[in-house]
């Protein structure tokens, strides 16, 4: 894996949204998000704290309309982030395993940087809205996030009742998970793989 910083810069302009987006796997946690939708500021925030991940995000997008094409996009663009940061996964454990309660939500996130990109999405979310965030982009980020990071990741809240409660369990856990799953396996001289690559 070498002294070389694993980071991730990106760019993403539409008709939609303009997106500047930097990771740095091997942070402290500092983030400073500023993405129009004051909600995922709020999640990515927590992300970036939980899995020591240094964030930065500047994006505008067209939530005069809603919110959906901000928060997809930003998905987008931190898969993308995260597979450029990590080349070609060698040298990572590639799994991660988290459960974060958040008052009386708990929140289970399973990640394996696998390449193959699946969501298992299993979180009983009874309010439509937090604030003004519509809480069905909640698995929307997640799906983006998932492709275009390559992870296969599964997502469960065993119980919870404040919507907020149970999102942000999601974020934390999902933050942790990630920092598990991209920590150096000094170990493995490649891609943790019985095949040799994934």
């Amino acid at each position: 894996m070498g002294n070389t910083p694993r980071v991730g810069e990106i760019h993403r302009k539409t008709k939609e949204t303009d997106i500047t987006l930097r990771l740095k796997l091997d942070g402290l946690g500092t983030t400073s998000i500023r993405s129009g939708v004051s909600f995922m500021d709020h999640m990515l925030t927590l992300f970036g704290v939980h899995g020591f991940f240094d964030l930065d995000i500047e994006a505008t997008g067209d939530t005069e309309i809603d919110d959906h094409h901000t928060v997809e996009d930003l998905g987008i663009c931190l898969g993308q982030a995260f597979k450029s940061a990590l080349g070609d996964l060698s040298g990572i454990c590639r799994y991660g395993l988290s459960i974060i309660p958040m008052d009386e939500a708990l929140a289970q996130v399973t990640v394996d940087i696998s390449n193959r990109p699946h969501l298992s999405f299993a979180v009983p979310i009874k309010d439509q809205k937090v604030g003004t965030f519509d809480t069905a982009l909640t698995k929307e980020f997640l799906r983006a996030l998932a492709l275009h990071a390559g992870l296969t990741l599964h997502v469960k809240v065993e119980h919870g009742d404040n919507t907020h409660h149970i999102i942000e369990a999601v974020f934390k856990a999902l933050g942790r998970a990630l920092g598990q799953a991209v920590s150096p396996e000094p170990r493995s001289k490649g891609p943790l793989s019985s095949k040799g690559s994934l």
